[in-house]
């Protein structure tokens, strides 16, 4: 029997915990180092490995509650923080968390934040002050999540998809992105959007509206939106995200961006 099977038989109580330990264990260090994904990108589309998932909450079973001393910090937890050997070549500013089980490839900065296990962050990538990266969560090459952006996690169901964000993509500040939402390569959030699995997109840069769920597409700039909904007591405005034009391709996407940002006044 693999490991993918022996974690599933666990997971549905087939097999015991006992059994199970080392490849739970096995699975939990692949993600540390950035061998295994909770998620990877197919010419299909995003795959979720939920086998990967059920071995994180398998992980939760096995592991005691321990005492974690940080210089005059003590916390009480099942997970340790990465501890950083200096030769990763991610740049660490102090205050920054990473939970064990979580990869950040070389390149990447982390200002003082959060990132959860089971989470991807990848090349170049700037995670910036107070900006969260949940369970799971996906984040691409060349991102930038501003201060105090929140990418939400999911663990369970095991069968739900965590929050993509794709290469050079930039969060403006204060964004929320949950529920297993896509934030499609070289997309611009203007500051404050939300996302979420129920949100609607609408792109009104032409004539007619289109309409988008959960997934945000690539070269999209969004910014905050209401529209208007009937209610028993009335008319309210409801929160959507607008989509108001496009990322030019054919320029760099340093110029790109900063193109962007005046051409449609958009916050960050």
């Amino acid at each position: 029997m693999n490991r993918e099977e022996l974690i599933h038989e666990a997971f549905e109580g087939k097999k015991s915990l006992e059994e199970a330990k080392e490849a739970v264990l096995s699975t939990l260090k692949d993600l540390d180092l950035g061998r295994l994904r909770v998620c990877e990108k197919t010419p299909d589309g995003w795959k979720t490995n939920f086998w990967v998932k059920e071995a994180i909450l398998l992980f939760f079973r096995i592991q005691s509650m321990v005492l974690i001393e940080c210089g005059p910090f003590r916390f009480v937890d099942k997970i340790p923080v990465k501890r950083w050997k200096g030769d990763e070549g991610v740049r660490v500013v102090p205050q920054a968390i990473v939970r064990e089980g979580a990869y950040i490839e070389k390149g990447a900065i982390l200002m003082p934040s959060y990132v959860n296990l089971g989470a991807y962050v990848g090349e170049g990538t700037m995670v910036d002050t107070w900006a969260t990266v949940g369970s799971c969560a996906q984040i691409g090459k060349y991102v930038h999540l501003s201060g105090g952006v929140g990418i939400g996690g999911v663990l369970e169901p095991v069968q739900a998809s965590p929050v993509i964000i794709e290469d050079h993509v930039f969060i403006g500040s204060r964004c929320i992105v949950v529920e297993g939402a896509v934030i499609e390569e070289n997309a611009v959030l203007g500051a404050g959007v939300v996302i979420t699995a129920s949100t609607k997109i609408i792109d009104v840069s032409q004539s007619k509206e289109v309409v988008y769920r959960g997934r945000v597409p690539k070269n999209s700039v969004v910014i905050p939106g209401t529209q208007i909904k009937k209610f028993a007591a009335g008319d309210y405005q409801v929160p959507c995200a607008l989509i108001i034009g496009q990322r030019t391709e054919a320029t760099d996407r340093k110029t790109s961006l900063t193109a962007v940002l005046r051409d449609f006044d958009v916050a960050v």
